[in-house]
This record gives structure tokens, C-alpha cells and sequence, in this order.
């Protein structure tokens, strides 16, 4: 399965998180989960905002489908993170009471910084390989023209 993070990426941000009882993100598959959610995201914020032009013809991205092995999958590995422990394992450790939590105010947390990370790869420019060369020229890394009239 396709996925942009991994349990050691995860450790890295929360070295503690498998002391709370979850000892394993694979059962069922929360990074691949995460990779799925990602890519959605960026079908509806990113890609209808792509502009790729191919022998002096403009596409813009409704006109083609997003490929997810185009992308570079290093780019999104902490955004992944914070989606992970935001998303699926935060709000199993949380519960939910309505005085509040440490975990959900981790949950909380990470939410943010995943938005805020998500961000700023759009606008960084997401690193798409569209010629499938192997790298990533500047031609393929298109931010995201917020405002701007794109023809």
C-alpha cells in the first residue's frame, strides 16, 4: 500500500505514543489511510489549480487525472505525520470528555499543524513529476495561485 509516512516517522514527533497501548499503525493500515486522504485533498485544493501546458496547449487539472506515483512522496512525509496522529490516533486515545484531555488537545494540535503544513506545500509548490523523469524540474513544481486569474 501506498503511504507517505511511516511508524518511525511517527516516533520521531511522539517518541512516547506506543506507552498509551497502541503498539502498531498498520492494523488497520493508518499511514495508507492517511495517503488516501492526502491525495483527496489535493484533487479538490491543488490540482484543479495545476497548470501544465504539453506542446503549446494548456491543460488545466480537471482536464487530466492526478497521478499519485508522480508525486514526490518526500514532500508530504510530515504533513502525513501530523495527519496520522490528528486524525487516527489521537481521537482513539481520547475520550472525548467534555472538560477536555491531553489527547485531544494533541488531537487539537496536530490538526492545526497539519492544515498549516498542508499549506504550505501548496503554496512551496507540490513537486510533480510530469514528464515521469525521475526529477523535478521547475517547470513541475506549481504553487497554488490563490486569487489569480490563470488562462
Amino acid at each position: 500500500m501506498a503511504q507517505f509516512s511511516t511508524d518511525s516517522d511517527i516516533l520521531e514527533f511522539e517518541p512516547d505514543i506506543k506507552n498509551y497501548g497502541i503498539q502498531d499503525f498498520s492494523n488497520p493500515n493508518l499511514h495508507a489511510k492517511s495517503y488516501d486522504d492526502i491525495i483527496r485533498l489535493l484533487n479538490i485544493k491543488w490540482w484543479p489549480t495545476a497548470n501544465y501546458s504539453d506542446y503549446d496547449i494548456s491543460i488545466v487539472g480537471t482536464a487530466r487525472k492526478l497521478s499519485p506515483s508522480k508525486l514526490d512522496s518526500t514532500q508530504f512525509t510530515r504533513a502525513s505525520v501530523y495527519h496520522v496522529l490528528a486524525y487516527y490516533i489521537y481521537p482513539r486515545l481520547s475520550t472525548f470528555d467534555p472538560d477536555g484531555d491531553a489527547f485531544r488537545e494533541k488531537l487539537n494540535y496536530y490538526k492545526e499543524k497539519f492544515l498549516e503544513e498542508f499549506d504550505l506545500i501548496i503554496r512551496e509548490g507540490v513537486h510533480y513529476d510530469l514528464d515521469s523523469s525521475g526529477s523535478f524540474d521547475d517547470s513541475e513544481k506549481q504553487t497554488f495561485y490563490h486569487g489569480r486569474l490563470i488562462r
